[in-house]
C-alpha cells in the first residue's frame, strides 16, 4: 500500500520560513518524479514544484520561483520543501504526490501565513 505523508505543516508569518517532508512507502521511490501540489481554500489544486527522480531537475511554479526550494533523500524515501520569504498567498494544504499524480493522495499538511 502507498502512502505519502506529509507532517511539517503550521502557522508563520509573512516573510517566515517553513520546511516540510514528504515521507512515501510502498513504492520505489527513487524511480518517480515527484512534486508538490497545494490547495488554497476555493482554489484548484495546483502544482508548485517539481523534481526529477534523481533530483538532478527541479521545476517550480512562477509565484514561488525564487523564494521555495524542493530537494530529496532516495536513500530516506524522503522529498522536502524548503520555503522562505512566505506570503499571506502561500496559505494552503500542501501534499505530495509523483509528477504524474499517480498515487493517492495524502491528508497533505496546512501551512498558513498570517500577514
Amino acid at each position: 500500500q502507498v502512502q505519502l505523508v506529509e507532517p511539517g505543516g503550521c502557522l508563520v508569518q509573512a516573510g517566515g520560513a517553513l520546511s516540510l517532508s514528504c515521507v512515501a512507502s510502498g513504492i520505489i521511490f527513487s524511480i518517480y518524479s515527484m512534486a508538490w501540489y497545494r490547495q488554497a481554500p476555493v482554489k484548484q489544486r495546483e502544482l508548485v514544484a517539481s523534481i526529477s527522480s534523481s533530483g538532478g531537475s527541479e521545476n517550480y511554479a512562477d509565484s514561488v520561483k525564487g523564494r521555495f526550494t524542493i530537494s530529496r533523500d532516495n536513500a530516506k524515501n524522503t522529498m522536502y520543501l524548503q520555503m522562505n520569504s512566505l506570503k499571506p498567498e502561500d496559505t494552503a494544504v500542501y501534499y505530495c504526490n509523483s509528477r504524474t499524480e499517480r498515487f493517492a493522495w495524502g491528508q497533505g499538511t496546512q501551512v498558513t501565513v498570517s500577514p
